[in-house]
């Protein structure tokens, strides 16, 4: 069994920062892509930021020159720093992450279970 195990969620204040965590577990060949997608209330889900095979990253505009995605590929993580915070921020954050299953050896996409943002005063 394979999960996305999210943490770093929360309430902050607009300008503020949170760092969001994510980290595959469980057997599994390897990972290739992982990244953030939210919903906010009403929405759809969009992405946030990823990054995919060769290290390229990919940032929706509104998130741009505030937020940054990483990965730790020995922990199998992947991280998102989120700076200069605003309230149209506010959403469910969801990681997502291509996995090569032990079972099929095909890629599977898995979702984690979703993390709070809020940003509010």
């Amino acid at each position: 069994q394979v999960q996305l195990v999210e943490s770093g969620g929360g309430l902050v204040e607009p300008g503020g920062s949170l760092r969001l965590s994510c980290v595959a577990t469980g057997r599994f060949f390897s990972v290739k892509g992982m990244g953030w997608y939210r919903q906010a209330s009403g929405k759809e889900r969009e992405l946030v930021a990823n990054i995919i095979r060769g290290g390229i990253k990919n940032y929706t505009d509104s998130v741009k020159g505030r937020f940054t995605v990483s990965r730790d590929y020995l922990r199998n993580a992947v991280l998102l720093q989120m700076n200069s915070l605003k309230p149209e921020d506010t959403a469910v954050y969801y990681c997502n992450a291509e996995v090569l299953s032990d079972r099929t050896s095909s890629w599977i996409d898995y979702w984690g279970q979703g993390t709070q943002v809020t940003v509010s005063s």
